[in-house]
């Protein structure tokens, strides 16, 4: 018995022995791959050529950047196009994997119409500018220290892919795959918006629900300007090319963005027109409304239901101009690009918290006579982007007494203080009530995750009465001026 089986356990073991070396030659070969996947990046040269990218190299290009900048970068998609291409988001900063307690994160978003291509292009030379220059250039190293910057390169990269290089102007390209304008698919302050939403408009909606955004710039082409809310107006029974300005409760503060634009820019400033059929555009800037009425802008919808100060970005008289172009509009656009991100900086921001210290999440705040509001963090910060002059925050929240404290904006620094809360319960010592004022600045250095929720239910103001025969003469309309202009 133990003759007859002792070669076969023999040739058994045998057997094992070379699948588990077969099986580690497989696996040392699949780390290897790996390893070699992943690390590669560091030996072949870092660079990017003004060329266009489609999506797959617009995806490698994120992809090795965060690799090999892993101090600085951050890639996570926010969901999916129609065609289940992914909408990258790009986070540089010096803390990008995590929030920084008390410092502004700020975005941009390019592509929305895909054959506005130029803006898509600017945004990836602008990641590799930040990477290359961290360390280097003062300037953009205090920036990446102070702000976390978010990128999404395309939002509708779909309508990118059929888009053709060279053409200045028509629709092809302009929608995403369902054939949808995404800058007409957002809730709307003024009108009903009955247009069916779409999942890249979905996946912006949900992302700005969920984080702090203090200020962003939506990236178009078509024309070179600078265009601020609102974007629309209320109802009426016909909106023509010419209309009149539609001004929001920060006009002042639009205006200001629009100018730092504006005036870093290579030309914008000069106000020049397209050609002899466009209108030029006065400091390079314009209301949006003042120059057609839309709706369903993005950069509304950023403003009324986030608290987000968005401003459009006109940034090509061609929409899909030769790729020879291109770096003429980096030159271009470079120094306004990194200027208007650091606006965040300017005004008021703090923490709401109660009597013991704890931050209050979801505080309301208003600036008094400016009747859009924002909501605090988890963290209980706030954060608004203000012009120099004297103010009165109104701070409400759910369980607390409302509380209401002037404060003074200066030019050189954003102004810091704390706002404490009681329990409607209780009532403050007498010295504690009434309006106090601030002039100091105080930082807070602590750094965790925030998660940051819409402020309110977004129902649309106007009423289902609204829309009608009226309406859809008035939407034919701005359709046939917006196939032609951002």
């Amino acid at each position: 018995m133990h003759r007859m089986y002792g070669p076969i356990f023999f040739v058994s073991i045998l057997g094992a022995f070379r699948e588990i070396a077969a099986a580690s030659q497989h696996i040392n070969k699949d780390l290897t791959n790996h390893y070699n996947a992943r690390f590669h990046v560091y030996e072949e040269p870092y660079n990017i050529d003004f060329t266009y990218h489609n999506y797959e190299q617009m995806s490698r290009f994120l992809r090795t950047t965060s690799l090999r900048f892993q101090n600085l970068t951050a890639l996570y998609s926010i969901g999916k196009s129609v065609k289940g291409r992914d909408l990258w988001v790009m986070v540089v900063s010096s803390s990008p994997y995590e929030h920084m307690i008390g410092k502004p994160d700020v975005k941009y978003v390019a592509n929305i119409h895909g054959n506005e291509a130029v803006g898509r292009e600017l945004m990836l030379h602008l990641i590799y500018f930040f990477v290359t220059n961290y360390g280097s250039d003062p300037y953009i190293t205090w920036l990446l220290d102070n702000t976390r910057i978010h990128i999404l390169p395309s939002m509708n990269p779909d309508g990118f892919e059929v888009s053709k290089e060279g053409y200045c102007e028509g629709g092809q390209g302009r929608y995403n795959a369902r054939g949808f304008d995404l800058n007409r698919n957002f809730p709307d302050y003024f009108k009903q918006n009955n247009k069916k939403s779409q999942p890249e408009t979905e996946a912006v909606k949900e992302w700005v629900s969920k984080i702090q955004f203090v200020l962003s710039g939506s990236l178009h082409g078509g024309a070179l300007v600078a265009s601020y809310p609102f974007d629309n107006t209320p109802n009426s029974l016909f909106q023509s090319y010419t209309s009149a300005p539609s001004i929001s409760p920060d006009d002042d503060v639009f205006q200001h963005l629009s100018l730092v634009y504006s005036r870093n820019h290579g030309s914008m400033y000069q106000g020049l027109p397209c050609s002899p059929s466009q209108p030029g555009f006065k400091n390079g800037i314009t209301n949006g409304a003042q120059w057609y009425p839309l709706t369903g802008g993005m950069q509304d919808f950023n403003y009324v239901w986030n608290g987000c100060m968005e401003i459009t970005l006109e940034l090509s008289c061609c929409k899909y101009p030769p790729a020879s172009d291109l770096q003429f509009y980096w030159e271009e656009n470079r120094v306004a690009l990194i200027k208007f991100l650091a606006e965040a900086h300017r005004g008021v921001r703090g923490f709401v918290i109660d009597e013991n210290g704890n931050p209050i999440e979801r505080a309301s705040i208003k600036v008094k006579s400016r009747d859009v509001s924002f909501l605090t963090t988890k963290y209980g910060e706030f954060w608004r982007i203000l012009l120099p002059g004297i103010y009165k925050l109104e701070v409400y929240a759910n369980g607390y007494l409302p509380r209401e404290v002037e404060f003074r904006v200066v030019e050189q620094h954003p102004t810091s203080f704390n706002v404490t809360l009681y329990r409607a319960s209780r009532h403050p010592i007498e010295d504690e009530t009434g309006s106090n004022f601030y002039n100091g600045n105080r930082d807070h250095t602590n750094r965790d995750h925030v998660i940051h929720f819409r402020p309110h239910s977004g129902t649309n103001t106007a009423s289902e009465a609204n829309s009608g025969i009226f309406s859809s003469l008035s939407n034919g309309f701005n359709s046939f001026v917006n196939n032609w202009f951002g």
